[in-house]
């Protein structure tokens, strides 16, 4: 006899092997018909599956949040029949779920194209509609590589080979299709619904392997309800009209190219936004006490291999062997460097925390299928920063880089963050009860957090390999989630590469080190704000402030002077003189997303005033050059200097950053 326990505290004491759609009917058969799966101590199983032990059982509706990766998983399924059905020949291959959908990968010669989704569809929808079953078999090993051969399935003869030995192999058939699949599924084809939708296709390499065969990967969605598929679809058109990579090139700010996979070549404009963010994080972090460093970027692989990199992280780095048979590595991580930094000279515990902070460029290792504009590249900067403290201060110092994280989220127009807690995952370096030590740590700073009204959620296994970490998830203008900053809690790091401060006892103790970022990546960060003002950046971020047009040649000399003003007092100013119609100079400077536009004729250049027209207005407003210049200097004055000039808080020298922006003003 067996003890299941229910949601609601209630238990039942059964036989041993009952199947969860047996306990759901002898409990009500209003709660088996609408149970598509459940959750055996919090692992989520098929409804048929049995039971053996005593378990922790909940029953999940098609409504049920957690039941939406089952509805994807089971479309991914019946887009896969439907394609064999449609297109005989074609192998199949994998088909998981991912963040707003899933995909299945095909091995076809023929190329799918979109107008061939909606007769994908259509007999999407006739399978759903049928209804049928899904059941799970296990098969023998040599007998599914040997039906699978038969078949013609070379792909999944290969993964069949990669599973471990001591586990099974499940097959899930739907009526007289099957596919090799771990599960778990819903109970029948018919619990998808009809929300779905096929989106694109793209080109993947099988395991993400360049020399290994390309497979087209057709990428679509679905939801429980029809509404929910609309107001995601209606979403897609949104991202699409903000895309980062179309607005870059229409503003002029980087491009791509092959000879540079996953790299970003920034232009002037973009450069100029780039280092307005690094100036701006310059100014936050050095007025809490950050200390500035540059560290390598190629180090030798004894150093990846006493931080655990190479163990850990070896297939994500990039690698170089010289003449003389050293291997090296470009640094795909600045926390080794600022250990190094941190053991130069004798530390005491008076000297702590001590803060280092980095703009680092890091390389790792993206395979080209994952490679997104600047979402995701091979080379980005990270506004890295390390603080080395005593285990007393992990919590004060945690909870002022949350304070800080939030701030800067707020001044970028950012303010529904959720704070994720990610622990230990399967992959990590360390002794347990160093992680036990940093997880705990972690865990106040995050009851803290949700004691003030903070958003909270646990990432289980998700942390850094060398620690505990808090991910912090900030939500775009058009509702899409976006993981920037993290505050990792780290008890492994300075121990292993022997760092350490004299404590009050005179004796050598090991530092606590929090890795702390904000934007994450600069080049990502930037990419989203791109989207989430659909390029429509605010004044102070903008890489051209304003553009002084002219109307007639004969204001000319005026808008030079008003060029010339405007710079004088900080603003990121161009002119436009050409010979063209003033129509085509606002449509062009519109297309760039240029915020304002001072435009010029001779009775402004008479009356030294200027008419003003602002981005994605029609309405264009007359003043005098100067009350217009004021207005525009306090608008484009950074937030945080808005506040040191009223008072509320220090401001700090404007720094390398802005002297570069400077400079590039000063040459136009």
């Amino acid at each position: 006899m067996i003890f299941v326990t229910f949601p609601d505290g209630a238990t039942r004491q059964l036989e041993s092997g009952a199947s969860g759609l047996e306990i759901a009917k002898s409990i009500s058969p209003s709660l088996a018909r609408r149970s598509v799966a459940m959750s055996i101590d919090g692992r989520l199983c098929d409804l048929g599956d049995r039971i053996t032990t005593d378990s922790r059982v909940e029953f999940l509706s098609r409504e049920d949040p957690r039941a939406l990766g089952l509805i994807r998983h089971d479309a991914a399924h019946v887009l896969a029949e439907a394609v064999q059905t449609l297109f005989p020949g074609t192998q199949v291959t994998i088909g998981p779920v991912i963040e707003n959908g899933f995909y299945y990968d095909f091995y076809r010669r023929e190329p799918f194209t979109p107008q061939d989704f909606p007769a994908i569809e259509n007999k999407m929808a006739e399978i759903v509609a049928r209804d049928k079953p899904f059941t799970k078999e296990v098969w023998m090993r040599e007998k599914a590589k040997a039906w699978f051969k038969s078949q013609g399935e070379d792909f999944k003869v290969e993964l069949i080979d990669a599973i471990p030995q001591n586990e099974e192999i499940k097959i899930y058939r739907q009526g007289e299709w099957l596919d090799l699949c771990r599960g778990p599924h819903m109970t029948s084809t018919g619990k998808i619904g009809g929300a779905f939708k096929l989106i694109k296709v793209a080109g993947a390499y099988w395991r993400g392997d360049s020399t290994k065969p390309m497979l087209q990967r057709i990428y679509a969605t679905a939801f429980a309800k029809p509404e929910e598929l609309a107001a995601y679809l209606k979403q897609l058109e949104e991202a699409e009209r903000r895309d980062h990579r179309r607005l870059g090139r229409e503003m002029d700010l980087f491009h791509f190219q092959e000879e540079g996979p996953g790299t970003v070549f920034w232009h002037p404009k973009g450069w100029t936004l780039f280092q307005t963010l690094i100036s701006y994080m310059r100014r936050r972090q050095s007025e809490l006490g950050y200390i500035e460093v540059n560290t390598p970027q190629v180090l030798d692989r004894s150093l990846w291999e006493t931080s655990g990199h190479w163990q850990t992280f070896r297939e994500n780095m990039f690698i170089s062997k010289t003449e003389d048979e050293r291997v090296f590595a470009i640094k795909p991580m600045n926390c080794p460097g600022h250990v190094q930094i941190f053991k130069n000279g004798l530390k005491s515990y008076r000297d702590l925390p001590m803060k280092i902070a980095e703009f680092g460029i890091v390389h790792r290792y993206e395979p080209s299928g994952a490679i997104h504009g600047l979402m995701r590249v091979r080379a980005f900067t990270q506004d890295d920063a390390h603080i080395f403290c005593t285990q007393d201060q992990i919590l004060e110092e945690s909870l002022k880089v949350n304070d800080l994280i939030l701030s800067i989220y707020k001044d970028f127009g950012f303010d529904d963050i959720v704070i994720k807690f990610s622990t230990r995952p399967p992959k990590r370096v360390g002794a347990d009860d160093a992680w036990d030590k940093a997880e705990e740590a972690l865990s106040r700073v995050l009851k803290t957090l949700a004691g003030r009204g903070a958003k909270t959620a646990i990432n289980l296994g998700e942390g850094a390999f060398y620690g505990p970490k808090l991910e912090y998830t900030l939500r775009d203008a058009i509702g899409r989630e976006w993981q920037c900053g993290t505050t990792q809690v780290d008890f492994n790091l300075p121990g292993r590469f022997g760092a350490f401060y004299i404590g009050p006892d005179s004796e050598k103790t090991t530092p606590v080190m929090i890795h702390r970022a904000v934007f994450g990546s600069l080049e990502r960060f930037a990419g989203i704000l791109i989207e989430h003002y659909a390029g429509h950046l605010p004044l102070w971020l903008s890489p051209v402030q304003i553009v002084v047009a002219t109307i007639t040649l004969e204001a000319d000399d005026y808008a030079q002077e008003v060029i010339a003003q405007a710079r004088k007092r900080g603003l990121l100013a161009e002119g436009d003189l050409r010979n063209e119609k003033i129509t085509y100079k606002v449509r062009e400077h519109s297309l760039a997303k240029v915020p304002v536009l001072l435009v010029l004729g001779k009775k402004e250049a008479a009356s030294r005033s200027v008419s003003i027209r602002r981005l994605g207005s029609q309405a264009q407003t007359h003043m005098g050059l100067q009350e217009v210049l004021n207005m525009l200097e306090e608008e484009a004055t950074p937030p945080d200097v808005a506040r040191a000039r009223a008072g509320k808080a220090p401001v700090q020298t404007p720094g390398l950053a802005l002297s570069f922006i400077h400079s590039i003003r000063s040459n136009d």
